[in-house]
């Protein structure tokens, strides 16, 4: 029923309604949990969900509430990201990496070029978030044995992706899911080339930006070479202390020996008679005259020292020390992927040195270094961790789909005799698309070309097929492949446009942003489109942003007179090249702890860019499409 139409005085503006009331309470309430985190995205989305079936008020029936699990864009998003997966397998990502790293050698500049030349057209033939967390390793070690900061050259990386997921319907899972609700709004989708022509300016523009005036923003918060103790400040918190013979600890384990619900340690090594052991030492007995490194704050090693017997030995360790044999172990960063099993978890219960042979002696998190009561909190998305390992513990993380070790393996078990199967399989999903069926009918004179007509669905899903039956991709490596949170979060944020069109919330919103059109030209309504999506992308997911924004815009676009394909395009584009913030692309949160960055090294590179692009984009689309309807 209508509540007084306050509003409806200003203009065409439409009645406020209670169902329109409740939509926005639940619109409200999804972005207050994305914003604070309070509870993971996809049980967000599952939460956003089930209200709208259950809300009488929302007009959206059972069938409605769970269509985003059949919709076009989460069946193409999941069979793309197999894909991607198939492709990973191989190591022609890597291997492109490593040639171009030969080619740039020290030389910055060519660094950042390489960086952004692998990144950018790569990213516009498979999901760019794999893609970065394939290159993070890739473009971290080309830095250091460049001699460079791996802060220069990791946020480019993040970025180049971007600018290459607009290259194509297949870049990024936003341009999948935009595709699938314009078609229900206006009958007008993507097809995969669309907007590869101003997918190509904006990817010009960036590299410009980047080469230019980026790369001097980029702070080098990261040290040009590895000397993680000093990065992460760890001198006052990992120390040597030898184990004299009245040692309380002597002839006790090392899982035994100290109290950790007392006293925040962790023994990282022993050094016996000069061979140093540390892997798999929980049930090694400390004997008197060992050396151990034991990770802790000075207060706390003062109680341990005056309970335990133990002495310190000269100055704390160094890299080298700890790392003394690199066949054996070795220091290496290693970051929490979306989805990983770890989510919510703490290392301790998570069992995190046990189950992966592995101690953490720091990580950051949120911009913040935490070298202390490391058990104690709890696992995010983009957290990273410094971790000792041995080797073949580093190469079996490396290929753990619950992190990105940012660091090569040295032994990688890559199917590169698949890589010409991978290469066809995605040309073929990607042609067979694209190819103007139509046109070939004519030239070739075969009528059969004509009724031809396939779908990235069809063709996304024939290409995982394919990649089983030729072996480029294990059946298991399927669903380890697959961000189910991704996934979940489209099914959950799907049905939330539905109710902003089914109630007239959207009309509603359309009509009033059109109000702007009394003061501003179409183009300036288009941009202005372009920046709220932008802003509204960088607090929470890209994805949740376009089906927020794309149902306003459709209806902002009749109130102004202008072309609802352009406005759509306008929510695209923006809701993909999310700069300012670590949380507004899943791929800024991947480069956010290997970088060393802080939350404002984000707005300060980024915010530039995106006017830059918003401009650059606005003007593009004005003038591939027009601004008429």
């Amino acid at each position: 029923m209508p509540i007084t139409p306050l509003l409806a005085q200003a203009g065409s503006v439409p009645p406020v309604t209670t169902e329109m009331l409740v939509v926005f309470g639940v619109v409200l309430l999804a972005l207050f949990l994305f914003v604070t985190e309070l509870l993971p995205i996809d049980v967000t989305a599952i939460l956003v969900m089930v209200l709208l079936t259950v809300l009488p008020w929302t007009e959206v029936s059972v069938a409605e509430g769970i269509s985003g699990f059949s919709s076009t864009a989460t069946i193409a998003v999941l069979a793309m990201l197999i894909l991607s997966t198939g492709v990973n397998r191989t190591g022609v990502v890597q291997i492109i990496g490593r040639k171009m790293a030969a080619f740039a050698g020290d030389s910055q500049p060519k660094q950042l070029a390489a960086t952004i030349g692998i990144a950018g057209p790569v990213s516009g033939f498979i999901n760019n978030t794999p893609v970065v967390a394939i290159l993070v390793p890739v473009i971290s070690d080309l830095a250091h044995k460049g001699k460079t900061s791996p802060s220069k050259l990791l946020l480019p990386l993040s970025y180049a992706s971007m600018f290459g997921g607009m290259l194509t319907l297949i870049g990024t899972s936003t341009n999948l899911l935009a595709s699938s609700v314009a078609e229900r709004l206006i009958g007008r989708s993507f097809s995969m080339f669309t907007f590869t022509g101003l997918g190509v300016i904006v990817l010009l523009t960036g590299t410009a930006y980047l080469m230019t005036v980026g790369h001097r923003l980029i702070p080098e918060r990261v040290p040009a070479r590895e000397d993680y103790l000093n990065e992460y400040e760890l001198q006052d918190y990992v120390t040597e202390v030898v184990v004299r013979e009245d040692a309380a600890i002597a002839g006790k384990t090392v899982q035994d020996a100290i109290d950790e619900s007392r006293f925040d340690a962790d023994i990282l090594q022993i050094v016996r008679d000069g061979e140093t052991y540390f892997e798999g030492i929980a049930s090694k007995r400390i004997r008197s005259g060992d050396i151990l490194a034991i990770r802790t704050d000075r207060e706390t090693l003062s109680s341990l020292r005056e309970l335990d017997g133990l002495d310190l030995v000269g100055t704390p360790p160094t890299d080298e020390e700890l790392e003394a044999d690199e066949d054996t172990q070795t220091l290496v960063e290693i970051v929490i992927q979306s989805g990983s099993s770890l989510l919510g978890e703490t290392l301790t219960t998570s069992s995190f040195r046990q189950r992966y042979d592995a101690s953490v002696l720091a990580f950051r998190s949120g911009g913040e270094t935490i070298r202390s009561r490391l058990d104690d909190v709890e696992l995010r998305v983009g957290d990273t961790l410094l971790v000792q390992a041995p080797a073949d513990s580093i190469d079996r993380l490396s290929t753990n789909s619950d992190f990105i070790v940012a660091h090569e393996s040295e032994s990688p078990n890559y199917r590169t005799e698949k890589i010409p199967w991978a290469i066809a399989i995605v040309l073929g999903v990607v042609g067979l698309v694209g190819m103007p069926w139509g046109t070939l009918a004519a030239v070739t004179g075969v009528e059969a070309f004509a009724g031809l007509d396939f779908s990235i669905v069809q063709t996304a899903l024939a290409g995982v097929v394919a990649m089983a039956v030729t072996g480029v991709i294990k059946p298991g490596e399927m669903y380890d492949g697959v961000d189910w949170s991704v996934i979940l979060l489209l099914a959950g944020v799907i049905p939330l446009g539905i109710a902003l069109e089914q109630t007239g919330a959207a009309t509603f919103l359309g009509a009033l942003v059109g109000l702007t059109g009394n003061y501003l030209p179409v183009i300036g309504v288009l941009w202005v489109f372009y920046i709220v999506t932008g802003l509204v992308t960088n607090i929470i997911s890209n994805n949740a942003s376009v089906v927020l924004m794309i149902p306003v815009a459709v209806e902002t676009a009749h109130e102004v007179g202008g072309n609802p394909f352009a406005f759509i395009l306008a929510v695209t584009f923006a809701a993909s090249t999310a700069f300012m913030t670590p949380v507004g692309y899943q791929t800024n949160l991947f480069v956010y702890g290997p970088g060393g960055y802080k939350f404002s090294d984000y707005a300060r590179v980024g915010g530039p860019l995106q006017l830059l692009l918003s401009v650059v984009t606005v003007i593009g689309i004005a003038f591939f499409w027009g601004l008429s309807p």
